[in-house]
């Protein structure tokens, strides 16, 4: 990952990933937006609570520094299901307000347009980024827990196989900052739900005294591993935001209402 420097007044910082030729990936930071208090600053979600002004310079912003116009920039509003959409010619020419539509309950979006950015968003879920550059097609994945359990990054290369001709041996892969495992305390129902679908619990959980932790990276790790990425094609953001909270967005340190991690993709 490339830390970037120091950027100009009220420009969008971003932690951007050496996935592979041909694409650009990255996570917004918090700095360089228009937000304020637990939005502060570069919030672009529009479902979050932050005001509907400052999340749209701050997609200008955003926009500006990817060299894109602001049609270009898809975001799904995600619900933590596994449902996904593909963005093609045909999906750019609908009205937006169809496009906003069919881009309601989707947690991964798949693409193989050029300059065209994807996205989702996370404040401690877990963002999966891929890419394809011999087929031209990239991938963004919401994981938060349910979604983890549910494996909706298998499923999401699955669809990528079946509608792209995609080849888990050409994939690329990033998963980036969300919450490290000492931080994601859950009840016994949630472990119980890792279990039962069939996740080595030595592996992906610890006892921390009276509650389990769970190891959401490595979980969704050992997916695009069993669905056939080459280990060297996987790379770990290694960043939890909860630990991290100045740099980047976490629900559970500033509550639900406050700011969400931009994950971008594009083909170049």
């Amino acid at each position: 990952m490339k830390t970037p420097d120091t950027p100009p007044c009220g420009a969008p910082q971003l932690l951007e990933y050496p996935l592979c030729p041909g694409f650009r990936a990255f996570s917004t930071m918090r700095q360089g937006g228009a937000s304020v208090g637990a939005y502060a600053s570069l919030n672009i979600t529009h479902y979050c609570g932050d005001s509907a002004q400052a999340v749209a310079e701050n997609r200008k912003r955003l926009c500006a520094a990817l060299g894109l116009s602001d049609d270009r920039l898809i975001l799904p509003r995600q619900t933590h299901g596994t449902a996904h959409v593909i963005i093609d010619e045909a999906f750019l020419a609908l009205p937006r307000a169809e496009q906003s539509g069919r881009l309601e309950g989707v947690d991964a979006v798949v693409c193989r347009v050029p300059n065209v950015c994807i996205g989702v968003s996370t404040a401690d879920c877990i963002p999966i980024l891929l890419a394809d550059p011999v087929s031209g097609t990239s991938a963004a994945v919401h994981a938060g827990w349910r979604g983890t359990v549910e494996r909706i990054a298998a499923r999401c290369i699955e669809m990528m196989q079946a509608e792209a001709g995609c080849k888990p041996e050409n994939l690329h892969a990033v998963v980036g900052p969300g919450i490290g495992m000492e931080a994601f305390e859950v009840g016994d129902e949630v472990y119980e739900r890792f279990a039962a679908a069939g996740f080595p619990m030595h592996v992906v959980a610890a006892r921390r005294g009276a509650k389990w932790h769970i190891d959401l990276p490595a979980a969704n790790f050992l997916q695009l591993e069993a669905a056939g990425l080459p280990l060297d094609h996987i790379r770990m953001s290694g960043i939890c935001t909860f630990s991290h909270p100045d740099q980047f967005f976490s629900a559970r340190r500033l509550g639900l209402h406050s700011g969400r991690i931009f994950n971008g993709i594009l083909m170049q």
